[in-house]
Parts: C-alpha cells; structure tokens; sequence
C-alpha cells in the first residue's frame, strides 16, 4: 500500500476542515452527468464530485478520492465503486475516530 499521499477520511461535516487536501469519502450516487456528480455524504450532506467519472457505470455508493476544493466539493482522483449497500453510520463513526483522538492511526 502506498503510504507517501494519505487522503483523510471524511464526511460532509467534515469536509470543510480539509479544503486543499486530499481526502477520502463514501457518497450515495443521486446525479451524474459528464463532468461531475452530485451525492449525499453519509451524514446527508449533499457533495459535488468534480471531474469524470470513470466508463463502467457507478453503483449506488462510490468511494471518492482526491482534492477537497470547497466545503462542498472534491476534485476527484481516484472512484470506486462500493455497490448498492453500504453502512453509513460505521463510516460516519469511522471518520470521527480518524479525526479525532485516533487520528495517529489513520495518517
């Protein structure tokens, strides 16, 4: 595993307090057009995913890697598919330990 460019782990909320940094989330697919995608974070914040989504049709929860470039929006790197089923609660609580007091263990 590459370690030498970790992305932090968020949600919406978190979002805002690592703009111009690489992060990491899960959104719930609601829109996609060419050049970007509108989701729900799993804390029911709506996010704009920037950048073209890979050819293979994305399921209903992506992981997005890439560049926080507002409170609500990710220039993305990297999309991955997480199919049509996905806790968003165990994420939620896993983006607050990574934020949190077990930062250290996360970056």
């Amino acid at each position: 595993m590459d370690t030498s460019n970790p992305a932090i782990l968020v949600n919406g909320n978190l979002l805002p307090t690592h703009v111009r940094k690489r992060v990491r989330t899960v959104i719930q697919v609601l829109n996609s057009d060419r050049g970007s995608v509108i989701g729900k974070s799993t804390d029911d914040q709506q996010l704009v995913i920037k950048g073209s989504p890979p050819s293979t049709p994305l399921t209903k929860f992506v992981e997005v890697i890439g560049i926080a470039d507002s409170d609500k929006s990710i220039q993305a790197e990297i999309w991955t598919n997480f199919g049509d089923n996905f806790d968003a609660s165990s994420f939620n609580q896993l983006c607050q330990l990574a934020n949190g007091e077990y930062q250290h263990l996360f970056l």
